[in-house]
């Protein structure tokens, strides 16, 4: 699904940091990502949907501009990655909503 990322130099700067001071961790981390992707059905590109919608739930600029870029790069269309914020209204609130779609228009506009 293209969420492996071996170079802590492709990470955002605290991230990056991280890997690079506890590699172990980091790769342990990682290998969870995969198998969990992996444990399941669910094609690629709904993964990437959900993991957009659990950053968005959790608040998390920087996962959801994560998963816009990576999203982009999929294919995905930036009309589908904003409905995602739009689906979301109901279960976050407007406030929390509207938030995720300014960050997910930070990467797609």
């Amino acid at each position: 699904m293209g969420d492996e990322i071996d170079d802590p130099e492709e990470l955002p700067s605290a991230a990056g940091e991280f890997a690079e001071e506890y590699r172990d961790v980091w790769e342990a981390y990682a290998d969870l990502g995969e198998a969990c992707s992996e444990a399941g059905p669910v094609a690629d590109e709904t993964k990437r949907l959900v993991k957009l919608a659990l950053a968005i739930g959790t608040g998390s600029e920087g996962a959801v501009h994560s998963h816009v870029r990576r999203g982009l790069d999929e294919g995905i269309s930036p009309e589908e990655l904003k409905h995602v914020a739009v689906l979301s209204i109901p279960t976050i609130g407007f406030p929390g909503a509207i938030a995720a779609l300014s960050w997910i228009e930070d990467e797609t506009d």
